[in-house]
């Protein structure tokens, strides 16, 4: 069933942050966690963004748009891995902007992506996520929104939720299969990447009725290391999806289909050796530290 894109919420500050996606350049945000207001349609026009005095309605009004970050190597770095990320799908560049605000700095904790294939990317949260695990977690966050420009361009994900969960879950595991690929990030031990998904967890939520619900933080635990294990495997984004809902009820609740993967037996027989494994991961029976450890 083809997502719905309407409740995409943007969360502004650190104590609030989620790795978001909105369509047609548009978002809701909260007012209170129960109260949304309507937002209305802001377009992105180049010559405003040439200039970069205006963002949009989802950024601050002091923020600026700009085509770098503090410096050449965190620029370079970005961009090399949009690159990365990209080519990984066969696709071309999406736009790649960097949001500042030095007179409000934390307003910028947050990155977007855009269905007019744009990904904006605040420095707040960009040098918060390098201090805390260094370049992978800046990596698995850009990989998480071109997970959202994925579904955009596909149609995905096949599996519709009344909240954000399903979007939010599989861009995960678009994230965690990126870094694991070896015409990726190629990070072939799940210990070299747990860290940068305990930064993620870390903004999991347990508000489940809320339609910007991104998942559970182990749920999102979960969900990346399911995308890391389907990793092993060469797939196309629509084989992905397939894949990660086919083990999507074990990310959400311990519960797998106990029917065989028919269309990919050679994959059903690897993942079935992980199912426990990711129960566990779901339930919490496998601690923080525990996870970090994972093969």
């Amino acid at each position: 069933m083809k997502r719905n894109f309407n409740f995409r919420i943007l969360a502004g500050a650190i104590a609030a942050l989620s790795l978001s996606a909105c369509n047609n350049d548009t978002l809701e945000t909260p007012v209170q966690p129960e109260q949304q207001i309507e937002s209305q349609k802001i377009e992105q026009p180049n010559a405003l963004e040439k200039v970069c005095y205006y963002v949009d309605q989802n950024w601050s009004s002091s923020a600026v748009l700009l085509t770098y970050l503090q410096n050449s190597t965190d620029t370079n770095f970005m961009n090399s891995q949009m690159t990365k990320i990209a080519s990984l799908w066969g696709r071309s560049n999406p736009t790649l902007r960097f949001v500042n605000d030095p007179s409000n700095y934390n307003s910028t904790y947050n990155a977007i992506s855009y269905s007019s294939g744009k990904i904006y990317y605040g420095y707040a949260i960009y040098y918060d996520a390098k201090s805390k695990g260094g370049d992978i977690v800046n990596a698995m966050i850009l990989a998480h929104e071109y997970g959202h420009q994925l579904q955009y361009i596909f149609g995905l994900p096949s599996v519709y939720e009344s909240t954000a969960r399903p979007n939010e879950l599989e861009a995960d595991g678009f994230a965690g299969y990126y870094l694991r690929r070896p015409n990726g990030y190629n990070q072939t031990s799940f210990t070299q990447i747990a860290a940068a998904y305990e930064f993620a967890q870390s903004i999991g939520d347990y508000q489940t009725n809320s339609p910007g619900h991104h998942g559970t933080p182990p749920q999102r635990r979960s969900a990346v290391r399911l995308g890391f294990l389907l990793g092993q495997y060469d797939l196309t984004a629509s084989a992905f999806d397939y894949n990660f809902f086919y083990y999507y009820q074990g990310v959400l609740n311990g519960t797998y289909k106990t029917a065989k993967n028919s269309q990919y037996p050679e994959l059903d027989a690897y993942m079935s050796q992980y199912l426990d494994e990711l129960k566990k991961i779901q339930t919490g029976e496998i601690s923080a530290e525990d996870f970090k450890n994972l093969k």
